[in-house]
């Protein structure tokens, strides 16, 4: 099961700065949205705004029927609200299964359907996180935010600073997610060819605004919009 998302005049930030300044779109059920602009224009705040992490100044945020906007961050994973933030932030001092574990939510994946997403994760389930590599411990921050029994999930750069062949695994398993459960997705990716590829939609912004909407077919075959918005274009990193 998934939900939509709704955004509505956003503004939010850290403190008295203002990072979003207006922000209005919204997500179909179902619908994938990739997240992109140059750095710091907002991108990550934007999820952690959603997460309820930062200082809203305006806006409202609907998860569904649900008014989420003053809910508190458990809150809103309870109503299925899914997060793998930048640093992934799993439990370093815990085992793979353990963290799986302890993250779970009635309705969640199983730690045996993690585990058939990635076969990796199985092969290291008694190895704490701190011994897990980079790409391991984001097959986990994803396998955790599963299991959390989200209907929106929110990836925050997935693949930085990851090896080709893992960002391939990662591609495929978030693919095979998004097929066989419908779930909503919001992805922020600096390299915009994976995120439309990725993605149904896009937005793209600029110093806390959305500076283009549409398709992403429409923006990955306008390269005028890509040169003027992400950078030269063909060189998104």
């Amino acid at each position: 099961m998934s939900l939509p998302l709704k955004i509505e005049g956003l503004v939010a930030g850290y403190g008295a700065t203002v990072v979003l300044d207006g922000l209005s779109f919204d997500v179909p059920a179902g619908g994938t949205l990739s997240v992109l602009g140059r750095n710091g224009v907002g991108k990550t705040t934007l999820l952690a705004t959603l997460m309820g992490m930062t200082t809203r100044h305006g806006g409202k945020v609907s998860l569904g029927a649900d008014d989420v906007t003053d809910v508190p961050i458990h809150r809103r994973a309870r109503l299925g609200l899914g997060y793998v933030p930048q640093e992934r932030e799993i439990f370093t001092s815990l085992t793979v299964e353990e963290n799986l574990a302890v993250s779970h939510l009635p309705g969640g994946w199983t730690i045996e359907q993690v585990y058939d997403l990635f076969p990796r994760l199985n092969e290291r389930r008694r190895n704490t996180g701190n011994r897990l590599s980079g790409g391991e411990q984001q097959m986990l921050a994803v396998g955790r935010a599963l299991a959390g029994a989200p209907k929106v999930i929110l990836l925050d750069e997935p693949f930085e600073g990851l090896a080709p062949v893992v960002v391939e695994t990662l591609i495929e398993a978030l693919d095979r997610v998004q097929k066989q459960t419908g779930l909503t997705m919001l992805l922020v990716e600096q390299k915009a060819d994976v995120a439309l590829s990725m993605t149904k939609d896009a937005i793209v912004l600029d110093r806390g605004r959305i500076v283009w909407s549409g398709p992403s077919d429409d923006l990955k075959r306008d390269e005028a919009a890509q040169a003027r918005y992400l950078g030269v274009a063909g060189d998104h990193g």
